[in-house]
């Protein structure tokens, strides 16, 4: 088994990403983005819970245990899906991206009639190496559902700036509306250990704002390894 290259560490933050194996899409459904919308809470935490028996009104609530990563944002995309976090106790990182991909992988084989596996490997990591690349990737994170709103934005330029932010707003499978806490998915969300670079949901939405206004030429978001 490779050795994985990112070390991680308590303070430090770090982009947790993968894709469906041969670029396949993992999300089929509604049920499926929300399935792994509820493991993004539930698998982290050191209780052990059975989804399908939990009413989706109670889920954000439940005493999960002891976190093992604070998230500070996540975008699910239909063959990917995007987790900043930064590790409260040793090994939380891979504790929680185990307890997450194993039983994502366990429910969509087991609801499709599959084997074998779902994901491109083992799950990805970056340190995100100073505060401008970390406030950065919470824009990176984001940013990502534009793609299915107009494919090829960053090479030709964003058509529409104001509809692109009302559907990044309007995205379910995003944490980017969930500073302010509105939604009972905002439970997943830990931000008090993260830089606060936006104290209220404009600060964000300029921040995206400025991003969409780049041109081609100047555009500099990365694309997913």
């Amino acid at each position: 088994m490779p050795i994985r290259k990112v070390s991680f560490s308590e303070g430090e933050y770090y982009h947790l990403y993968n894709r469906g194996n041969s670029r396949q899409t993992i999300f089929r459904t509604t049920d499926d983005y929300n399935r792994f919308v509820a493991l993004l809470y539930l698998a982290n935490g050191t209780n052990a819970f059975e989804v399908r028996d939990i009413k989706p009104e109670i889920l954000f609530a439940l005493d999960r245990g002891t976190p093992q990563v604070a998230i500070g944002a996540y975008c699910l995309m239909p063959n990917h899906f995007h987790i900043l976090v930064t590790p409260l106790v040793q090994q939380g990182v891979t504790t929680f991206a185990r307890k997450l991909t194993v039983g994502y992988s366990m429910y969509f084989n087991k609801k499709y009639h599959r084997t074998g596996s779902l994901f491109e490997g083992r799950f990805k990591s970056e340190h995100a190496e100073g505060d401008r690349y970390l406030k950065y990737l919470f824009s990176y994170i984001h940013l990502n559902p534009i793609k299915l709103l107009q494919s090829g934005w960053r090479e030709v330029g964003i058509k529409n700036k104001a509809e692109a932010l009302a559907y990044l707003k309007q995205y379910q499978y995003s944490s980017y509306v969930d500073g302010e806490g509105s939604r009972p998915e905002a439970a997943i969300l830990n931000l008090s250990v993260f830089p606060d670079y936006f104290s209220h949901q404009g600060g964000q939405d300029d921040e995206l704002l400025e991003w969409l206004s780049y041109g081609p030429a100047s555009n500099t978001l990365p694309t997913l390894k």
